[in-house]
């Protein structure tokens, strides 16, 4: 099938509901589907300079993950060191080295129809799960997670620990965007839809939801989710984990501060020597 073939047949066979397990031409479609996935020719998000945000939700390609769960049976699979059970539509995918993918052995995985592009390096223990994009020369760190249909953009660093969130439901909504050259520190985590801007620096810890306020000191503005858009966060933005005090009530009884994300400056020289991701390592 063509990919315009499969845009009108996977919201068909997702629209049948149960009926479309166990039909033939659903797995057909989906495994069609999930090749196109693997190969980058299909994406959950697409790059569009004529949108506000620059970024195209393809809710057909959510319809199509989803109905992969739907279609699929359990199944026994047996690995290297480890069995394990899991929707026969989605065992962990395998490289070869024409792939030029760098997965380092100790637990990392893959699942199928995540699409990994040439030069990325998996560090163990990570995961990218289904429907997620990772694009060349981006390092996915020890103990990272890439949710379902996350978009990380060319020679991102997902440092130790940092944890993309994904997004499947509900299929509108927009996935957690990570673009080109960005660096996200250990621990940090990207959630409900946040976009990362283009060579933004994210600090260890940093955490950002569509409900964290993000205060920019540089510029004096508050960065907040509305009801129509997602957190975003400037280009070359570097964002550290803050507080703010609360300032009436029990909050303020007690002492207590809020978690509060603060953008200290925009990246300069200084910045860029200290995030530069090292090319002899890929």
């Amino acid at each position: 099938m063509t990919i315009k073939e499969l845009q009108k047949a996977i919201p068909q066979h997702f629209a049948a509901g149960p009926s479309a397990i166990g039909d033939a031409s659903a797995m057909a479609a989906f495994l069609e589907f999930r090749a196109g996935l693997e190969r980058g020719e299909i994406r959950a998000a697409s790059p569009d300079p004529s949108l506000p945000l620059g970024w195209a939700v393809n809710a057909w390609v959510k319809q199509g993950i989803l109905l992969g769960f739907r279609i699929g049976a359990l199944k026994e699979i047996p690995g290297s060191v480890f069995s394990y059970v899991d929707k026969n539509t989605y065992p962990a995918r395998q490289f070869t080295a024409a792939d030029g993918v760098r997965l380092v052995p100790g637990g990392s995985s893959v699942r199928a129809g995540a699409y990994v592009a040439r030069g990325v390096v998996c560090m163990p223990p990570m995961y990218i799960n289904t429907g997620a994009w990772v694009d060349e020369g981006s390092m996915v760190d020890s103990h990272a997670l890439v949710g379902s249909c996350a978009q990380i953009g060319k020679r991102v660093h997902l440092s130790a620990a940092a944890q993309i969130g994904g997004v499947l439901e509900p299929i509108n909504a927009s996935p957690v965007v990570i673009e080109d050259d960005v660096l996200v520190g250990g621990n940090a985590g990207v959630y409900e839809g946040t976009i990362v801007r283009k060579g933004a620096v994210l600090a260890a810890g940093t955490i950002l939801t569509r409900g964290t306020p993000v205060f920019d000191l540089v510029n004096g503005t508050i960065l907040r989710a509305s009801e129509a858009q997602p957190l975003v966060i400037p280009e070359n933005a570097v964002v550290v984990p803050g507080s703010r005090t609360v300032s009436k009530g029990k909050g303020q009884e007690w002492g207590l501060s809020l978690y509060a994300p603060v953008i200290v400056k925009y990246r300069d020289e200084k910045t860029d020597l200290s995030t530069t991701l090292e090319e002899l390592l890929r």
